[in-house]
């Protein structure tokens, strides 16, 4: 499965000079055998976070494709700003530069159905140095303020207890009405996703979840399924492809509105429980020739069985579908997201330092095409179906993974819209709220 951290968190403050450096492999011979390994710059991570990582083993040949492979895969931890290695006779020495650890900072979340939402935040990037994300945050609408209201707790890590078991885990609180579907959200959720690789490209995924939403009844979620993955780097991937299948079951079995007791003035309004299966498709494939990256990705989302209003998808915005914006004439059931993109990357990745504070940046242009299926029974038709076109340009940060700034145009509707996002589309897409 994959899962990001929904960590909102950015430093604002970019006022003195920035230091860049690449990752030279100094002085290091393929072939010669490695008698030792050791680190530099580990400050606050555990040695252990990054031996795991590594491909080039003491007794075995050095290969700098090895490292460069050990590269992408100590990147995407979002721990650091700078990877090297260097060689004196054969002795290995990896070399880091840490990204900022502690950010007490503005919290940012931009869905589809909220728009921009501003808040606070205390974030911890890497506790006790092993890897672990863990972020309190609230959240609050800017047009207007205090709108729409959300407390949040986040934490998630790669591993557990030494073992390759990823776990991600959520507890939030929403306090915001759905203009989209109309009705008044005031709900809690409780949600953990484990990911366990059973081989390098093959992990086993599981999901539970509960709701507990304000005059509906309570709803549990159990899922399972499979990944496998063979991109070069999780966050900002040029090569590979990636295919996730889960299957999961909403509601307790049955559509009783017990829960919601008109004589106390609840508005129930048909607010019942759920009782529907999704079967969920997440496929992704990339390409890079010189400094172009094309990528096409597929999301799909069928639910038969019982599904409330209150949980119909929606199509429009930075999110979804970059032709026009959210709204009620929008929803269904069951959806299909289709984006072939093509980035040219305009600057790589460059590590950066601000009064002390590590970071890295890159920039990146892009184009694309959107697909979007939206339908409620049986089998989508033409009628369903929307397209666009976007282009724009692409900030490659820490803990956001990028800030997307993009205009779309559906032939459709006639007019070009301006959106502001966070997160990767493919990624933001999965977890927006329903």
């Amino acid at each position: 499965m994959v899962k990001i951290v929904k960590t909102g968190c950015l430093a604002l403050s970019l006022s003195a000079a920035l230091a860049f450096a690449d990752a030279p492999v100094e002085g290091c011979a393929d072939g010669a055998v490695v008698s030792s390994i050791s680190f530099e710059g580990l400050e606050h991570t555990k040695s252990r976070v990054v031996e795991r990582e590594l491909l080039n083993k003491v007794g075995e040949p050095f290969s700098a494709k090895n490292f460069e492979a050990e590269k992408l895969r100590l990147q995407d931890l979002d721990l650091f700003t700078e990877v090297s290695v260097s060689c004196e006779g054969s002795k290995l020495t990896y070399r880091f530069k840490e990204i900022f650890r502690w950010i007490p900072a503005p919290a940012g979340k931009k869905t589809d159905r909220d728009g921009l939402m501003l808040g606070l935040a205390l974030a911890n990037l890497n506790v006790l140095g092993e890897d672990i994300r863990a972020e309190v945050q609230y959240r609050t609408t800017v047009d207007p303020f205090f709108d729409k209201n959300e407390y949040a707790f986040y934490a998630s890590s790669p591993y557990f207890l030494g073992f390759p078991l990823g776990w991600n885990f959520e507890f939030l609180v929403t306090d915001s009405y759905d203009n989209i579907r109309g009705f008044q959200e005031n709900s809690i959720l409780l949600d953990l996703d484990l990911d366990y690789k059973v081989l390098p490209h093959l992990s086993l995924l599981w999901t539970v979840a509960g709701r507990d939403l304000q005059d509906a009844a309570f709803l549990p979620e159990l899922g399972i399924g499979f990944a496998f993955d063979y991109r070069d780097s999780k966050l900002d991937t040029r090569r590979g492809v990636y295919f996730e299948y889960m299957l999961t079951h909403v509601g307790e079995g049955d559509d009783s509105d017990s829960d919601c007791d008109v004589s106390n003035g609840e508005s129930c309004r048909g607010m019942g429980g759920e009782n529907f299966w999704e079967y969920l498709t997440d496929a992704r494939a990339y390409f890079t020739l010189g400094k172009f990256v094309t990528g096409a990705t597929a999301l799909v989302r069928l639910r038969p069985g019982d599904v409330e209003f209150y949980d119909y998808y929606y199509h429009g915005g930075a999110n979804t579908f970059r032709g026009h914006e959210a709204d009620s004439g929008s929803l269904g059931v069951h959806e299909a997201l289709l984006t072939l993109e093509e980035r040219f990357v305009l600057l790589e990745r460059r590590s950066a330092s601000v009064a002390g504070v590590n970071f890295f940046y890159g920039v990146q242009l892009v184009a694309g095409l959107d697909g979007s299926l939206l339908w409620d029974k049986g089998h989508p038709g033409w009628d369903d179906y929307e397209g666009a076109v976007y282009g724009g340009v692409h900030l490659v940060i820490p803990a956001l993974d990028r800030i997307r700034f993009e205009v779309g145009y559906s032939p459709d509707k006639g007019e070009p819209v301006f959106y502001f996002g966070l997160f990767d589309k493919v990624t933001s897409s999965r977890w927006r709220s329903r």
